[in-house]
C-alpha cells in the first residue's frame, strides 16, 4: 500500500509539472523543486550512462532499472504525460480566453516559491552574489530581443542543449529559450513534417535536436548535482534568484508588440510589454487576477505540506 500510494505522490507531482511545461514562461523544474522532487530528479537523470551501465553489468535489466530509480522516472513520466494533455487542452483555453487570471495564479505561485526556497539559504556574501546573479539572468532572459535563428544543424543541435537545460532550472521555460534563439518555429514545424510526411529534411532536424537535448540533459543534470553536494548553499540562493527574475515574464497584464505563427500556422504572441492593468488591451479581470495571486501564493506552501505528508507515507 506504501509503495501505491508513493506511486500516486509521484504521478500527482508529474501531473502539475506537466501542466507547468504548457504555459510559455513557466518551467516544470519549479514545480519540482516547491513539491520536493528536484534533486531526485536530477539524480535519477544523471544515473544514465557510467552508473546504469554499471549496475546492468552486475545486476541485469533490473539493476539498471533500479540504478536510474526507473519506479520513479516512471509514475512521473506517467503523470507528466497525463498533465500535458490536461494542459493542451484545458489550460490552453484559460490562457487564450482569460490570460491575466491564469498569469496571475502563476505571479503568486513564483512568489511563494521564492519566499519558500529562500527560507532554506543561510545567507551570508555569497549566497547574497549567488541570488543577484540568478535574478540578472533570468530577468536578462526575459527582455532579450529574439534572434532570427537559423537552420545550421550546429545551431540546432546546440539550441537542443540549451532548451532541455533550461528546462531543468525553476523559473526558465525551454520552449522560450527556443523562442529567444529564434529557433521555436523550427523544431516545431519540424516535428509536424515528421509526423506529417516523414521526410528526411525534418527527421534531420529532429534527431540532431533531440541528440542536443540528450546531451544537454546528461551532462546539466550532473552539473546541477555536483552544485547541491559541492556548494548546496549558493545553489538555492541562485535558484532563488532564478525564480525572482521569471517574475518579469509572468507578469498577468501585457499588450502584444509582435506576433509569430505557430504550426497551425495562426498568430500567437510573440513579444510583449508589460503594463499596468488600465492599460491592458482587453479586459484586465482584476479582481480575479488579484484572487488567483492569493490563490497562487497559498497554493505553494499546500503543495509543500502535501509534498511531505506522501513522503512520510511511503
Amino acid at each position: 500500500m506504501k509503495r501505491r500510494t508513493n506511486f500516486l505522490g509521484i504521478s500527482l507531482r508529474g501531473l502539475a509539472m506537466g501542466i507547468a511545461e504548457v504555459i510559455p514562461g513557466v518551467s516544470g523544474g519549479t514545480i519540482a523543486l516547491i513539491t520536493g522532487i528536484y534533486e531526485r530528479l536530477l539524480q535519477s537523470i544523471r544515473a544514465f550512462g557510467p552508473i546504469a551501465y554499471k549496475a546492468f553489468r552486475s545486476d541485469g535489466l533490473r539493476g539498471a532499472w533500479m540504478a536510474v530509480n526507473g519506479p520513479f522516472l516512471l509514475a512521473l513520466m506517467i503523470g507528466m504525460a497525463s498533465g500535458l494533455v490536461a494542459g493542451v487542452f484545458g489550460i490552453s483555453h484559460i490562457l487564450e480566453h482569460y490570460p491575466p487570471v491564469l498569469w496571475a495564479f502563476f505571479f503568486g505561485l513564483i512568489i511563494a516559491s521564492s519566499i519558500y526556497l529562500g527560507r532554506s539559504v543561510k545567507w551570508d556574501w555569497k549566497a547574497v552574489v549567488a541570488l543577484l546573479a540568478g535574478v540578472g539572468v533570468a530577468f536578462w532572459i526575459t527582455v532579450v530581443s529574439p534572434s532570427q535563428g537559423s537552420e545550421s544543424l550546429l545551431l540546432v543541435f546546440g539550441s537542443g542543449i540549451l532548451a532541455i537545460s533550461a528546462m531543468l532550472l525553476p523559473g526558465i521555460s525551454g520552449s522560450f529559450v527556443l523562442l529567444l534563439l529564434g529557433m521555436y518555429t523550427l523544431v516545431i514545424s519540424s516535428l509536424k513534417g515528421v509526423l506529417e510526411t516523414g521526410e528526411w529534411a525534418y527527421l534531420k532536424v529532429i534527431l540532431v535536436f533531440g541528440i542536443g537535448c540528450l546531451i544537454g540533459l546528461a551532462g546539466f543534470s550532473r552539473l546541477l548535482t555536483w552544485l547541491f553536494r559541492r556548494y548546496a548553499n549558493p545553489t538555492m540562493a541562485l535558484l532563488t534568484g532564478f525564480l525572482l527574475g521569471s517574475l518579469n515574464k509572468i507578469w498577468p497584464w501585457r499588450n502584444v508588440l509582435e506576433y509569430r505563427e505557430n504550426s497551425k500556422g495562426l498568430p500567437v504572441p510573440f513579444r510583449e510589454t508589460n503594463v499596468l492593468p488600465g492599460q491592458y488591451e482587453g479586459d484586465p479581470l482584476i479582481v480575479g487576477a488579484v484572487l488567483l495571486v492569493v490563490v497562487g501564493f497559498f497554493a505553494v506552501f499546500a503543495i509543500e505540506r502535501w509534498g511531505r505528508g506522501l513522503d512520510q507515507e511511503a
